[in-house]
C-alpha cells in the first residue's frame, strides 16, 4: 500500500521534480545577483580595501549629483534613440523591398544577414581599422575626391556618430529579419479587398500594412532598445568612452567605477537605476502592444 502511494505521489509530482534543477539554477543566476545588487547599492563596498559600510541612500543621492553619470545617460539615450530609429527605418524599407517577388531576393537576404552573424568585438575591430585616419578605407575614398581625412574616433564631433554607424551596420539586419517575417505572415484578404476598392499603394501601406504589422514592430523595437541600452563592448574597444567622455555610455561608466575604481556599491547603485529605467521602457512598449488595435 505504501509502495502504491509512493508511486502515485511520484507520478503526480514528477514534473515538478524534473524542473527543480532548472529553477534552482535560475534562482542562483538571476534572483541572488539581483538581491545582492539591491543590498550592495546601499553600501560602500571597495574590493581593494575590503571596506563594506552601510550608507543608506547616499549612493543614489551622489548619482543624481554626478555630472558624469548624466553625461553617460545622455550619450546612452542618443545612441539608443538615433541608432534604433535608423535601424528600424532601414529594416522596414529592406523588408518591404525584399518581400516582393524580385530576382535574386534570397541571395540578397543572405547577404543582408551576414553582419548580424559576426561577434560585436569582431565588428568593432573591423571598423576600428576602417576608421584609421592615415590609411583607413573611408578616408582613402574621401582623399580621391580631394577631401581631407576625418578623425572619426578622435574628434568630439564624429566619435559618437561613428559608433552609431557601426551599430546600424550590424543590427539593421536584425530589424529586417523580424519585419520580413512579420510581413510574410500577414493575411492576404485585406490586400485583395483594398485592391478591388481601388486603394493606392501608399493607402494600403498606411491603413493595412502598418496596423497589421504594429505588434511585430513593437517587439522589434523593444528587443533592440533593451539591447542597445546596455551597449558596452564595441564602445570599450573602439573609443573607450573618449574623446572627452563623448562616447561614454552608462554600461561603460558603471564598468569604470566597478572594475577600475573598485567602488562596487556605487557601480551597483547605477546598475540598479539602469535596470529600473530599462524596465520602465519595456513596460511602455508592452502596454502599447496590449492597447494597440490592429486592422480588422
Amino acid at each position: 500500500m505504501q509502495v502504491g502511494n509512493i508511486s502515485k505521489w511520484s507520478e503526480k509530482n514528477l514534473k515538478y521534480l524534473l524542473i527543480m534543477p532548472t529553477v534552482f539554477l535560475l534562482i542562483a543566476l538571476t534572483v541572488y545577483p539581483l538581491i545582492y545588487a539591491v543590498i550592495a547599492s546601499f553600501h560602500v563596498i571597495n574590493i581593494r580595501t575590503g571596506e563594506n559600510v552601510f550608507i543608506g541612500f547616499t549612493n543614489f543621492i551622489e548619482i543624481f549629483k554626478d555630472q558624469y553619470f548624466w553625461n553617460a545617460f545622455k550619450n546612452t539615450i542618443i545612441f539608443t534613440g538615433v541608432g534604433v530609429t535608423i535601424e528600424f527605418t532601414l529594416g522596414l524599407i529592406l523588408a518591404l523591398f525584399l518581400s516582393s517577388k524580385i530576382i535574386g531576393r534570397n541571395i540578397f537576404r543572405s547577404l543582408l544577414l551576414s553582419p548580424m552573424m559576426l561577434p560585436p568585438i569582431v565588428v568593432a575591430v573591423i571598423f576600428k581599422i576602417i576608421y584609421i585616419p592615415e590609411f583607413g578605407i573611408i578616408n582613402w575614398v574621401l582623399g580621391l575626391f580631394g577631401i581631407r581625412g576625418i578623425l572619426w574616433e578622435a574628434s568630439v564631433h564624429t566619435a559618437l556618430p561613428s559608433l552609431i554607424l557601426v551599430d546600424i551596420w550590424e543590427w539593421t539586419p536584425f530589424m529586417f529579419l523580424i519585419l520580413l517575417a512579420g510581413l510574410q505572415s500577414l493575411p492576404l484578404d485585406p490586400y485583395e479587398a483594398a485592391v478591388v476598392d481601388g486603394a493606392s499603394g501608399s493607402q494600403i501601406f498606411r491603413y493595412i500594412t502598418l496596423p497589421l504589422l504594429k505588434p511585430v514592430i513593437v517587439i522589434a523595437l523593444l528587443l533592440r532598445t533593451m539591447d542597445t541600452l546596455r551597449i558596452f563592448d564595441q564602445i570599450f574597444i573602439m573609443t573607450g568612452g573618449g574623446p572627452a567622455n563623448t562616447t561614454e555610455t552608462l554600461s561603460l561608466y558603471i564598468y569604470r567605477h566597478g572594475f577600475r575604481f573598485y567602488n562596487i556599491g556605487y557601480a551597483t547603485a547605477m546598475s540598479f537605476l539602469l535596470l529600473i529605467f530599462t524596465v520602465i521602457i519595456s513596460n511602455f512598449f508592452i502596454k502599447f502592444l496590449k492597447t494597440e488595435k490592429v486592422f480588422e
